[in-house]
């Protein structure tokens, strides 16, 4: 099947599994704003399955937090939930990782952050400016290489895009070349 039709499906079961699982209502639940951001919202999800929300509120109530994760914890195929304490750290954030299991296995990302906070909209901003940009060519190439990095290998979706529309990379020859001209630590703040 072509890399495009495959994200097209992924993309589906994805928002089916937002919708089954109630993500968007269970952090509404607690007055949070949610938005989708990443691959699935730009229509780049290829063969990572992974769905990602940053989830905003005026104050991070650890308590509050928890009670969101437990409505989402309810859904059976849900079948483990990982939690990380990061205020102290760059982020300024409580990070949630929740995985899902039907057929395949999902990975739900859900960063909760301080409205107002350093990276508050910032990753919304980076997806806008690429969708913005972005050619179809760019997306199919991009779409191309991420089914053809091998399993093994951890390459963030942003050092695709950025190879991709800033360093007119194509293979995954030039992909690799491109990052070891360009190492990348912590959280990446590109935007084109």
């Amino acid at each position: 099947m072509h890399p495009s039709h495959l994200a097209q499906t992924n993309q589906q079961k994805a928002f089916a599994i937002i919708e089954e699982c109630q993500i968007k209502q269970a952090w509404q639940s607690i007055g949070a704003q949610i938005n989708l951001i990443g691959s699935l919202k730009m229509g780049l999800l290829a063969k990572h399955r992974d769905i990602d929300f940053h989830i905003y509120t005026p104050q991070l109530n650890i308590a509050q937090s928890f009670a969101a994760i437990a409505k989402i914890a309810s859904n059976p195929r849900i079948t483990h939930i990982e939690y990380r304490n990061l205020l102290d750290q760059e982020d300024n954030c409580l990070e949630w990782h929740a995985w899902y299991q039907d057929t395949q296995e999902w990975q739900i990302d859900m960063i909760h952050i301080v409205q107002g906070s350093k990276y508050a909209g910032y990753f919304e901003k980076q997806a806008e400016k690429i969708l913005a940009i972005m050619s179809a060519e760019q997306k199919e190439t991009i779409l191309k290489l991420k089914y053809e990095i091998p399993d093994e290998t951890h390459i963030a979706g942003i050092e695709i895009y950025q190879a991709v529309i800033e360093g007119n990379v194509k293979t995954l020859k030039e992909l690799l070349q491109w990052r070891a001209n360009h190492p990348q630590q912590g959280i990446i703040e590109w935007i084109p």
